[in-house]
């Protein structure tokens, strides 16, 4: 009687440390995953600090559109034609009674005053574009001045540049002298 054997074959050997490379390789990729991630969150950061920049900046130009609109007389005078960024004196007049260019100034000093304490280095100007006096940009006898209200600011950001503006370009008021 013949026996047959038969001999199973060995299971096929994987080589050593493989399964070491395969969690190597997964750790590797999902370290970057998540650094993508933080990225993204860095951003949406970025982009929220300089939306609420815009957001105040636009409420600074509707202050001072409301402080011109409530002194017609300083606007008839000319007084806010040509507000610059430089910080005018406090004329302390609120107390006293204020004439109507120490109402100009001090409106001036309380809006720059207001607008650099809540923007960085935030500043502003208020320029009469159209106009019937010689101080506007467009001097037309008989027109209700037109106002061009610009409010700046400094904003750290990696890709755009340091100095933005909000601009406030259609930003109309019209006043009868």
């Amino acid at each position: 009687m013949s026996m047959i054997i038969e001999v199973a074959a060995p299971p096929p050997r994987w080589p050593h440390g493989f399964d070491l490379v395969e969690i190597l390789v997964t750790i590797v990729l999902f370290a970057i995953g998540v650094l993508g991630l933080a990225g993204l969150q860095l951003r949406s950061l970025s982009d929220s600090r300089a939306s609420a920049y815009r957001t105040i900046a636009s409420q600074q130009a509707y202050d001072i559109a409301d402080r011109i609109a409530a002194n017609l007389a300083g606007v008839a005078a000319g007084y806010y034609d040509n507000l610059t960024a430089t910080v005018p004196s406090n004329p302390q007049c609120m107390s006293s009674g204020c004439s109507v260019a120490d109402m100009a100034r001090t409106d001036h000093y309380q809006w720059l005053r207001a607008t650099a304490a809540v923007l960085p280095a935030g500043t502003g100007t208020v320029r009469c574009a159209i106009g019937p006096a010689p101080t506007c940009v467009t001097n037309t006898p008989g027109s209700n001045r037109i106002f061009d209200v610009t409010v700046a600011w400094s904003e750290r950001t990696a890709d755009v540049d340091p100095a933005r503006q909000f601009i406030t370009r259609q930003f109309i008021t019209r006043f009868a002298p």
